[in-house]
């Protein structure tokens, strides 16, 4: 028998390109859920104190990496490591849901050096 605990998220924020929620948000690491609605894609952005690993639920992921794009499926996974360029496109037709962990030294929104955003934001 398998026992299933629903707790709420810890934060929830919504961005142009969708939207996340905070499941985990630890001294060590910080877990996310990350929605990507179609035709969006996340800023070119790149973190100096943690790395991250993703792993695909549903939809696909265009991942760019150093200017190399890598397609992602359900149940496939990239890691990327500290100070690495990257970011995710969904060019589907259908929500792209992935998590996100993230390990290093700090997590914090203004660790994300944004080097092209189709937003405008830069922090």
């Amino acid at each position: 028998m398998t026992v299933q605990i629903e707790r709420a998220p810890l934060e929830h924020d919504v961005r142009p390109w969708g939207e996340y929620w905070v499941l985990a948000d630890e001294v060590d690491h910080k877990v996310k859920r990350i929605r990507v609605t179609p035709g969006c894609r996340l800023s070119y952005q790149r973190h100096q104190l943690r790395d991250e690993h993703w792993l695909v639920v549903s939809g696909e992921a265009c991942v760019t990496l150093e200017g190399e794009e890598l397609l992602l499926g359900p149940g496939e996974a990239v890691d990327i490591p500290k100070r690495t360029a990257h970011r995710v496109a969904n060019r589907g037709s259908a929500d792209l849901v992935f998590v996100e962990v993230q390990q290093g030294s700090y997590f914090g929104e203004d660790d994300i050096e944004r080097l092209e955003d189709d937003y405008g934001r830069t922090a």
